[in-house]
């Protein structure tokens, strides 16, 4: 592609005859310069706006000149730990060591430290006492105010206070990056930069912070979880752009730690201008010889159309960053980068995916949103749909089609997800017959997370009946067009409220669709989520009533087991499951049982292959599950989901 990336060492620097950049960006990520990665879009923003940037990708955080390699820069340090919190990137939820960095080069591990934001902060503040540092990301967006963290086991501070930044940026961060630009291009200090929203920033005297919802003090929270709980619902209910209040939070020593309200949502044409932007849509050329970045591959074709999400999955962070006002792009702003796609060498005639964090929202749930804000205590949603709900896929199918018909693309597919309850609400299913028509390929990925209606309930999904309906549709259409295409449904074991007998009832949804997931999502505790408080506390923080929590390694480890009870390894945690929940009626030889009295070496304790896709969400009869194991093959389901835009934060791990 035409142009160039931004300086990524001193020799790029002196070869553009830049003598002091304006900004430092120092990044936990590998250098990719597309528009879903944060630090591309946030550079390239800077650029466009007439202010330099040079590039530090992932020093080396023991050796301190790793980021003086351009000298000090006339206005800021910028410091991002990358598109995912550092410590959802380096360990699994049962803390193991992950085994591939998809955001380095060749995946390799070890190139960026846990908590990233926090030491690249403080390496900086070791050289540079008193450059000013603006940190953002996920990670500082999710770890703003004092937030449990699930890797220590304890209620940790701000990230502004531990990473010794001057301020920091919360959610998407184009307006406050540019504000933030500005003020300190005209002169004033980092310290008096207080009126930004979508940052916070620091104050020592309560008497100057105006017009605040106070907090618990940072020593309530981290010593009684019942005043966490209610804090952090306080923070939740304040996080809409209109609506939200500027929150402060008091530390030891007369320190506030004071959050403004969110930045304003983008209008189409800033977010067109934005993807606009000359990025060159690869990862930086010196990264060949280690193989390329991995995560560029989920994302070199496909296309983000909107931001945010009205889903309100209480396990998805997407509230607290991105918000629930959906952002969306033009048609032709879309349209016009599918044509440069076309013309990509590497370009195989397949767009991968037209989305954002939930493909088939393309507009606010409502009208009064872009004007008065969301509901602070209604899910657009769940329990179930609001009266208001505007649901229409109309703009989306016309997008999806002005798309099929450009020259050289093939295909176009649907990968972000969709939300079949939205799609159910909408009363024209002419967007199911396009979606099975043109955008699957065999299998559908779709995410009914579970199927107990108290689990359900803690997650914020909508009842299990509503992606019955769904499936069922889903077979009749798939019939009706005369294509074999099926559902992979995405399960989460050990979310708060899930018991034994929870995981039983799903274990024989899965015996009713004749299916075992090759892979099970145990619920990961990321920061700054409702679910994520759930854990911690044990309380429900919207009702404050008391929620079962499973901590215990062994029952989490039953809970996996009964999702996949046909695999042999798991017989024997799977009986003992049975065993006490009282359910003994499962063990035995009949059609509805789930495993035999006994281990039976080396067989399956009942026929059926792994991974095989259900087709619809009723009971299978036999015959009907050995006609389809015919014709269906194991469906490989990936556990890496890119962001469409700068850090999703949803708790699924990418």
């Amino acid at each position: 592609m035409e142009g160039e990336f931004l300086p990524v060492c001193r020799e790029d620097m002196e070869q553009r005859g830049i003598a002091r950049f304006d900004f430092v960006y120092v990044i936990g990520d590998a250098y990719v310069d597309h528009p879903s990665f944060g630090h591309a879009i946030i550079s390239r923003l800077l650029e466009a706006h007439g202010y330099s940037v040079g590039i530090i990708s992932q020093p080396d955080w023991k050796e301190k000149g790793s980021i003086a390699i351009y000298g000090e820069p006339r206005l800021a340090f910028l410091v991002s730990g990358g598109n995912m919190d550092s410590m959802v990137n380096h360990y699994t939820v049962s803390k193991h060591r992950r085994e591939q960095d998809a955001f380095t080069p060749g995946g390799a591990l070890g190139k960026r430290p846990d908590y990233a934001t926090v030491v690249y902060g403080n390496l900086i503040r070791q050289t540079y006492k008193d450059t000013p540092i603006l940190i953002g990301g996920v990670e500082a967006s999710l770890r703003r105010l004092a937030h449990y963290d699930y890797w220590g086991n304890k209620i940790r501070r701000s990230i502004l206070l531990d990473s010794g930044a001057d301020i920091l940026m919360y959610g998407m961060g184009e307006r406050s990056i540019l504000a933030l630009a500005e003020a300190l291009d005209s002169g004033l200090a980092a310290k008096d930069i207080t009126f930004v929203d979508g940052t916070v920033y620091k104050s020592r005297k309560k008497e100057d912070i105006y017009g605040a919802l106070f907090l618990p003090a940072f020593e309530e929270v981290s010593q009684d979880k019942e005043t966490y709980a209610r804090s952090f619902y306080l923070q939740h209910c304040n996080t809409d752009p209109f609506s939200g209040k500027r929150l402060a939070e008091e530390y030891p020593h007369q320190v506030y730690v004071v959050q403004n309200p969110p930045s304003k949502p983008l209008s189409q044409q800033e977010l067109d201008d934005i993807y606009g932007l000359p990025y060159q849509r690869a990862c930086h050329p010196s990264y060949e010889a280690a193989g390329g970045v991995p995560a560029i591959s989920e994302v070199k074709f496909s296309l983000a159309s909107s931001r945010g999400c009205f889903g309100g999955c209480n396990f998805c962070a997407l509230t607290f960053h991105q918000g629930r006002i959906i952002q969306s792009r033009s048609h032709g702003s879309i349209v016009k980068e599918a044509e440069a796609l076309t013309k990509d060498k590497e370009f195989k005639g397949y767009i991968h995916d037209v989305g954002g964090p939930t493909a088939n929202f393309r507009f606010p749930a409502c009208k009064k949103q872009l004007s008065k804000g969301v509901c602070r205590d209604k899910q657009c949603l769940f329990p179930e749909p609001c009266k208001n709900l505007t649901a229409s896929h109309k703009d989306y199918r016309l997008l999806l089609k002005k798309l099929r018909e450009l020259p050289r693309v093939k295909k176009v597919f649907i990968r972000s997800g969709i939300r079949f309850d939205y799609l159910m609400a909408d009363p024209d299913r002419t967007f199911l017959k396009e979606l099975c028509q043109y955008h699957v390929s065999g299998q559908l990925k779709v995410a009914p997370e579970h199927i107990s209606s108290q689990v359900l309930d803690y997650m914020g999904k909508p009842k299990a009946a509503v992606y019955r309906k769904f499936a069922r549709e889903y077979e009749a259409m798939n019939q009706k067009l005369g294509k074999k295409q099926y559902l992979v449904p995405y399960l989460m074991s050990s979310h708060p409220g899930s018991a034994l007998r929870d995981a039983v009832e799903l274990a024989e949804f899965l015996r009713d669709l004749g299916y075992m997931p090759q892979q099970v999502q145990d619920f990961y505790p990321t920061p700054s989520t409702i679910s994520t408080c759930m854990y911690y506390t044990g309380l429900d923080p919207r009702t404050m009533e008391p929620v079962y929590v499973a901590k215990n390694p062994h029952e989490k480890a039953m809970q996996r087991a009964l999702i996949q009870y046909r695999d042999p390894k798991n017989y024997h945690l799977v009986k003992e499951a049975l065993e006490k929940t009282g359910r003994l009626d499962l063990i035995g030889f009949g059609k509805e049982c789930l495993i035999p009295p006994r281990k039976i070496a080396g067989k399956q304790p009942r026929k059926g292959k792994k991974g095989r896709p259900p087709t619809h969400g009723n009971s299978f009869s036999d015959a009907k599950r050995k006609a389809n194991a015919k014709t269906v093959k194991p469906a490989k389901i990936s556990n890496y989901s890119p962001a469409s835009t700068h850090g999703s934060g949803t708790n699924r791990r990418k």
